[in-house]
């Protein structure tokens, strides 16, 4: 597959109601809504990435954009922002869509079971049934996506692509050992010292701090990032972290089981949060499995650096299943 980026890649960037909380996702391709695409050529498949912790979608653009290019620019790419880690600027409509009639009240949509709910929440109500899904998860993305395929199994997923995944004993990583204190015993200190230093920041100043560290990691400043200096949506990113510390313990072994055929696992040399013993462990008790280890030494955080090489490995897992769905009438 063709992986440069020769032409500009169309986004839309649309901030909706899901579950009843502002939710950013950012589409890539001229297709914008599933259902009432008037075009002859409505796509068969969605390509689905769900993001790690802090969950900023806009952060994950440059990936969205290599990888829809990497596949030839024929299904649209989608990538969805955690609830409650996204707050639409002011003058960005939110738009309502009809909720699930057959889904229930989510208590803890902030924590990750109400993540799960709210992802599953989105992809019924917003991809028709007939379209193919793959889903991309990058970190507790990728715990995300197990569980839509453990909890939600009428989803037509035909391939889901765990990268750097974070499915088990979190607490006990490098970073796990470092985060689980701050995350779990002293969060109430994160969340006051995160409100007194950025709640009384302008935004003039809060844009041109994201601009600068923008500008360092060269990226650009394409789509609304202001949630990274906003308190509420920092402590909720706080918040599902502690909880990922105390509830991913043991691997889904069952769930990987059932559905081995249609994932792939690719686990970093370099990662802390997901040690190369993790990778050894899994490929032991899974070798049938196409389980992979990185041997470029990109780092976890792939989409500020490595973007563009793990969008062209991740096309050529597709090219199979994309192939196929393509020589379907």
């Amino acid at each position: 597959m063709d992986s440069e980026v020769k032409e500009e890649v169309p986004v839309r960037e649309e901030f909706i109601l899901c579950c009843g909380v502002e939710t950013q996702v950012l589409k890539c391709g001229p297709w914008t809504d599933l259902f009432n695409d008037p075009s002859a050529n409505k796509p068969k498949l969605l390509i689905f990435i769900i993001t790690g912790n802090p969950g900023f979608s806009a952060v994950y653009a440059p990936f969205a954009k290599a990888l829809y290019s990497a596949t030839n620019r024929r299904f649209p790419v989608w990538v969805i922002s955690h609830a409650g880690q996204v707050v639409a600027p002011k003058d960005k409509k939110i738009l309502e869509t009809p909720d699930d009639p057959n889904a229930q009240e989510i208590k803890d949509i902030y924590g990750l079971s109400g993540q799960v709910e709210h992802k599953m929440a989105f992809l019924r109500t917003h991809v028709p049934k007939e379209t193919k899904l793959v889903l991309i998860g990058h970190s507790i993305g990728c715990y995300i996506c197990l569980q839509i395929l453990k909890l939600a199994p009428e989803l037509p997923v035909i391939r889901s692509c765990l990268l750097f995944p974070t499915i088990e004993r979190m607490s006990e990583t490098p970073n796990g050992r470092i985060a689980t204190p701050l995350l779990c015993w002293l969060r109430y200190a994160l969340y006051a010292s995160g409100y007194f230093l950025l709640k009384p920041c302008p935004e003039k100043i809060k844009s041109w701090l994201i601009r600068m560290t923008l500008q360092r990691m060269n990226l650009e400043n394409e789509f609304s990032l202001q949630s990274i200096l906003e308190p509420f949506c920092l402590a909720n990113a706080a918040y599902l972290g502690g909880q990922e510390m105390m509830q991913v313990v043991k691997r889904d072994n069952e769930t990987i089981k059932e559905h081995l055929s249609k994932l792939t696992f690719y686990y970093g040399t370099i990662d802390r949060w997901c040690p190369k013993e993790f990778y050894e462990d899994i490929k032991k008790d899974f070798p049938e499995g196409d389980i992979r280890l990185c041997e470029k030494k990109i780092s976890h955080a792939f989409v500020l650096y490595f973007h563009q090489e793990m969008a062209d490995m991740v096309a050529d897992w597709l090219k199979d299943d994309l192939a196929k769905i393509e020589a379907v009438e």
